[in-house]
Order: structure tokens, then C-alpha cells, then sequence
């Protein structure tokens, strides 16, 4: 285990979380700015010092640049030079990349596609090209290759002129015929950014049936067998592309991502503007600097974008991709495709994390981050005590600046919090995967409330363990999991034991049974209470024994996000439910006899017994024929010729919540054949 040591100050690990050290490496930070750049210094104690946010582009400017030096004094404090400077090497290893994009696909190509041209065939012209480029670095990453002899025919146009036509004959040929498009299928320097039709977000076609159900019109389809992590998210190249994309409006007032889509510049009295789906394009709930991390990202300042992220979201863990998108919505982009600011949050997040002590280093920027105007530094103790009931993001993220503002937090819910091993809690870790499980396996913390239960593993809910972690290292923070406010704790206990304050983030509570007839028949579920008993008892893990039965074919009612989870999860939940029937009944007949199994079960329970049976073996039969010819097994067949799961809402799906919202989950559900 590799031994922290600390390059600055004489201060040890143990420092980190002592007021009195988190000021002294404070000072020092200021002592190294002043040194390298006195205006500069001058200007960030100036902004310390005023009680108003000042949100214009000179602030972004001097906390752009402040940032790009408190990169430097991390990596020197953490002693990572090296590691940083190589994450700065691969962000700024794509440019040649995006700069053939911009330069060939977009500016030459592009405004050609419409013309009548005799050109070569593309196998005429590909071969022509392979002859140009590099060709080692051609067999592992063929579009960096072009990208990088490109930009040589650009550093001296005339005498290059014969070859820049050719390769732009080459881009035509690769956006125009069925050939190109498949060799260039996973180029980033080809995916170019489509025009927004709020009434076709999610293009579909009706099914070949009377049920009156679609389908994805593009026939796409997403490979889903089991609980493990369903969205890798986008490679460091495509991140890349999305900063690239991003105009960095901080500079111009223009960053309505982060500020809102205003009805007109300048005159914030009018209001914010409702898009044609009549949400209102509010930008990011925190405000979070996004512009300026892109920025920051783009030159190779990947800690420094952290930094900046972590000025207005400490928690950013717990938002980011396949989380919020309101960033999205209020993009300056609004006749085609916007920004992927989610994408970027995370990449930056956990380009930081794979860093040797990246998990130290986010644990100290929720504490100590100098470009913050307001707790830059946690205050000292100040007597008083909360109680804060709810450990969902809202509860987190409250205890978390309650602690920071000097209060003794005791935070509880309802549920079970599993505690964590002391090791993370007392000492400092190098490497994040020692905090990483398969999500498939990993046993549930209940620590995170709705978005420990109430999310699907289409979010990767390792983050939720390292907000546990930075909040359970807190000298003034303590947790209780199974007390529920209101009955195990009462508010009128609460003041007896002491506390000063309660903050009351329970959300929505327990799933409500529907006022309605045959609500709570057999066969019936709350998609909520579906999800939390799904995440909360293990039941998708093979070796729990969760009583938890779904039948197909199945209808999820509502049009909301959870609606569209619980439809996922219903599809996925059913394979592994009937392969575990499937192989207990075959143990217990073996063990027993069939007879006597089956003795004791009434004629419904036999009913819904041989149904899963029988899908439990043409299961096994399918995913046997699938090992033989070497393929996927074509498990959304199966469930397709078992009825399916759909979703069924009473208004046009346009008008759905999830569809408002967040269109993609739509899509992604449709991916899985929802």
C-alpha cells in the first residue's frame, strides 16, 4: 500500500482535516499566487471579500487562471506531477482530432455534400489514404493518424493543395455512401451535431400489431443482461468533441447553461424562457461554472476544472450523466443537438478520481477549495447541533454544508445504512477502485436514499460511497440508519436530546397505495415500491432469496421517469428471476421429489410456477445456442414472445413527464425494448 506523503508545508495526511492546517495550506496557496502573479492575488482576496456574487466574465477570468495554479499547488502537495501532467497530455492529445473536424469534415466537406460531383469510390480513396498516414498508429487509432497528417498538409496549404483535395474528396465520400459511413462509424470527427424537433426528440414507429404500441424507428437496439452497469459513458475523445463543441458564453454573459435561457439579455426582470415542450429553461440549479470548466478542461487543466465544478456543486458525485440535465435545456444551442454538459461533469470527475490519491484529492476540495467566494474553509465548531432526517441528496448535501458552516450533523433515515469499513474512514486511499464494486454484486449502503433505491444501474452508484466516505471522515458528522422521523424519532425527542435545529429532507416517503379499486390486487405493484424492493432486498443478485414476483407480459401506468425505470428494470429483473427458479426447482427435486415439491402450492402458485419454468428453460436453451455460435443470445426476442413490458400513458407520449424532461431515458428505455 503506497504511503501518503504530503510535498508541502511539512503537513501529514492526519492535517487535512485539522481547521488550523486546512489555514496554513490556505496561506500557502496564497503565498504561491502572490508570488507568481500579485494582481492576480489582490483580485481573489478582493472577491473573498465581497458579500455579492459578481457572475461576469472578469471573474471568470480570474478564477480560470487561479484555477490553473491551484492545479499546479495540488499536484505538488499530492507529489503527482507526473499523473497530471499526463491527463493533461491526453486532453490535449484530441485536439489535432477536433481540429480535422472543424478544418476538413465540417468546413470543406460538409459544404460540398449537396454539390454534383464525379469522385472517386471511397475503397479508391481509403486506399489512397493509407498510403499517407502513419501506418503503426493507423492499426490502434486510425482517426488520430489522419487527424495528425492532416494538420501537416494545413501548415503549408499551396504546396499541399493536391492532397487537402483529396482527403476532402475522401470526407465526402466517407458522410455519402454506405461504405464511409461504416468505416467511420466510431470517428468522433464525423458525428456532427442535428437540427431539435421538440415533437420528434424520440423518433418511433408503431408496431406491426393492433396494440397501438411503438417502437424505436431506428431499429437500435442496447444489449442488456443483468444488473452491472448499463451506461459506460462516452471515452475521453468524445468528451472531447462535446468541449469542443461548447462556445464558452462565460466570456460574453452568454452562459445561460449555468445562469438560464433569459426571455431577453440584459433584462432579467422579463424572466426565463419556457421551451416549445413549456419547460422552463431554468440552467443549472446550482449555477455551477460550466463554461469556464470546459475551458479549463479543453487546455489540459483537468483538476483545475474539478476545482471549479466543486466552487458551487461539492456534490457533484451525485449529479452529472444519466442524472440532471437542465444544463441541457438552457444550452445556447436551440436548434440543434445541445452541449453534453452531463458527459463532461463526469468525465471530469472521474478523470480526477483514476489520479493516484484522487479520492483524497476530491475529499480535500469538498473541504479547502480556494476559488470558492464563500467557504473557501470549513468554520470552527459553533456549539450547535442538527439533526438532519433523510440521507438522500437533499439530506447529503444540507450536512454537508451545515458541517462546513461549523454545526455537529447527526444525520438519520428510515431505511438500513450498511456502516463502512474503518480502513476508508481513518486512512487515506491511493487508488478509487479500492472504493469501486460491480453494481451487479455490490452489497446495497442504503446511504443515499432515492438514489441509492430509487435509481437504476444506469448511474454508477459507486459516487454514492465516496460522498459516504467524505462525510463519515467528518470529526462533527455522525449517521443512523432504521430511524424513522416521526415514529422512532419524534421532533418533540429530537429537542430533548439536544438538538438545535431539524431539517426535515424525507422527499416523498414510502410508496402510497393508489385510492382506487383493485390497487393492491395480486399482480399489482407501485412502480416505487417495485424499485425500492428490487435495489433494497437484493433480489437481482443470484444468491439472494427476495421474494419478489413479476409476471409477463407487464404494463407500467404513467408517463414519469420512475415509470420509465421501473419498465427497465422490470425486463431485466424477470431473466434473472426465472433462471433462479429455474435452477432452485431443479435442486430441490433432486434433493426431494417432484410430487412433494409441488404439494403444498395451490393451483395459482402452480400456474405462475410452470409459466416460469417453462421461460426459464427456453431461456437456458437460447443463451446455450448463443455459446455455440459464438453471439449474443437474443434475450429482448424472448421477452418480446413473452408479452413484453410497455408503457402505457394516457396522453400523447409528447406530453409525458419523462418525455419533457428528459427524453433520453425514454430513449434508452426503448434501447432495451420498453
Amino acid at each position: 500500500m503506497p504511503e501518503l506523503k504530503l510535498g508541502l508545508g511539512g503537513l501529514k495526511y492526519s492535517n487535512l482535516f485539522e481547521l488550523d492546517s486546512l489555514t496554513k495550506l490556505d496561506d500557502l496557496f496564497l503565498e504561491r499566487l502572490q508570488a507568481q502573479n500579485n494582481e492576480l492575488h489582490s483580485k481573489l482576496l478582493a472577491y473573498r471579500a465581497s458579500e455579492l456574487p459578481v457572475p461576469d466574465p472578469d471573474t471568470s477570468e480570474l478564477l480560470i487562471s487561479c484555477a490553473k495554479l491551484l492545479e499546479d499547488f495540488i499536484a505538488e502537495l499530492f507529489q503527482i506531477q507526473d499523473a497530471v501532467d499526463s491527463l493533461a497530455g491526453e486532453a490535449k492529445g484530441q485536439r489535432p482530432v477536433m481540429a480535422f473536424k472543424k478544418l476538413f469534415v465540417q468546413r470543406r466537406a460538409r459544404r460540398r455534400l449537396m454539390k454534383k460531383e464525379e469522385l472517386e469510390n471511397f475503397a479508391k480513396l481509403d486506399a489512397w489514404l493509407d498510403k499517407q498516414i502513419d501506418a503503426d498508429l493507423a492499426k490502434t487509432d486510425r482517426e488520430l493518424a489522419t487527424a495528425l497528417w492532416s494538420q501537416g498538409l494545413l501548415a503549408d496549404a499551396d504546396d499541399n493543395a493536391d492532397n487537402i483535395e483529396m482527403l476532402t474528396r475522401w470526407c465526402i465520400r466517407a458522410m455519402t455512401t454506405d461504405e464511409g459511413m461504416t468505416a467511420v462509424a466510431n470517428w468522433v470527427a464525423f458525428r456532427l451535431p442535428s437540427g431539435v424537433d421538440h415533437q420528434n426528440l424520440v423518433p418511433v414507429a408503431s408496431l406491426k400489431d393492433e396494440s397501438g404500441r411503438m417502437k424505436l424507428a431506428s431499429g437500435k437496439q442496447h444489449f442488456r443482461d443483468g444488473f452491472g452497469l448499463t451506461d459506460l459513458r462516452m471515452s475521453s475523445r468524445e468528451v472531447a468533441a462535446e468541449i469542443d463543441y461548447c462556445i464558452y458564453c462565460h466570456d460574453h454573459d452568454g452562459d445561460f447553461c449555468s445562469r438560464g435561457f433569459p426571455v431577453k439579455k440584459g433584462e432579467p426582470e422579463q424572466g426565463l424562457k419556457t421551451n416549445p415542450l413549456g419547460v422552463l429553461m431554468t440552467g443549472c440549479p446550482l449555477e455551477e461554472k460550466i463554461s469556464e470548466m470546459h475551458r479549463l478542461k479543453r487546455d489540459g487543466d483537468g483538476l483545475g476544472a474539478l476545482a471549479m465544478i466543486m466552487v458551487d456543486n461539492p456534490m457533484c458525485p451525485a449529479t452529472g450523466h444519466r442524472i440532471c440535465n437542465d444544463c441541457m435545456k438552457a444550452c445556447i444551442y436551440q436548434k440543434q443537438e445541445p452541449v453534453n454538459i452531463p458527459e463532461i461533469e463526469t468525465r471530469v470527475l472521474t478523470d480526477v478520481l483514476r489520479l493516484p490519491w484522487g479520492v483524497e484529492i476530491y475529499d480535500l476540495l469538498t473541504r479547502w477549495n480556494p476559488l470558492r467566494q464563500n467557504q473557501w474553509l470549513p468554520k470552527p465548531y459553533n456549539g450547535l447541533k442538527a439533526l438532519v432526517a433523510g440521507m438522500g441528496p437533499a439530506g447529503f448535501t444540507l450536512s454537508h454544508h451545515l458541517t462546513l458552516e461549523g454545526f455537529a450533523v447527526v444525520g438519520i433515515d428510515g431505511l438500513k445504512i450498511e456502516p463502512l469499513p474503518e480502513k476508508l474512514i481513518n486512512q487515506p486511499i491511493h487508488d478509487y477502485s479500492e472504493l469501486e464494486d460491480a453494481l451487479d454484486e455490490r452489497v446495497i449502503s442504503g446511504f443515499g436514499g432515492v438514489a441509492e433505491y430509487g435509481i437504476t444501474n444506469r448511474w454508477d452508484k459507486n459516487f454514492l460511497k465516496l460522498i459516504y466516505v467524505s462525510l463519515m471522515r467528518r470529526q462533527h458528522f455522525q449517521v443512523f440508519g432504521g430511524v424513522r422521523f416521526g415514529g422512532t424519532l419524534t421532533l418533540e425527542s429530537a429537542w430533548e436530546l439536544g438538538f438545535d435545529h431539524v431539517a426535515i429532507a424525507v422527499g416523498a416517503g414510502l410508496p402510497q397505495p393508489l385510492p382506487m379499486p383493485g390497487s393492491m390486487a395480486p399482480g399489482m405493484r407501485m412502480a416505487a415500491d417495485f424499485l425500492m424492493s428490487l435495489q433494497l432486498t437484493g433480489a437481482a443478485r443470484t444468491d439472494s432469496l427476495a421474494n419478489l414476483q413479476v409476471r409477463l407480459p407487464a404494463v407500467v401506468i404513467g408517463g414519469g421517469l420512475t415509470g420509465v425505470d421501473a419498465a427497465t428494470e422490470v425486463r431485466a429483473y424477470y431473466l434473472i428471476q426465472i433462471e433462479k427458479t429455474l435452477s432452485r426447482y431443479e435442486t430441490l427435486v433432486a434433493e426431494k421429489d417432484e410430487n412433494a415439491v409441488r404439494a403444498n402450492m395451490g393451483t395459482a402458485e402452480l400456474e405462475v410456477l410452470d409459466e416460469h419454468l417453462a421461460h426459464g428453460r427456453q431461456l437456458r436453451e437460447e443463451r446455450q445456442r448463443a455459446e455455440a455460435t459464438g453471439e449474443q443470445p437474443r434475450l429482448q426476442k424472448l421477452i418480446q414472445e413473452w408479452g413484453g413490458v410497455s408503457i402505457a400513458y394516457r396522453r400523447p407520449m409528447q406530453q409525458s413527464p419523462a418525455y419533457t424532461r428528459n427524453h433520453e431515458e425514454v430513449i434508452k428505455a426503448m434501447e432495451e425494448g420498453v
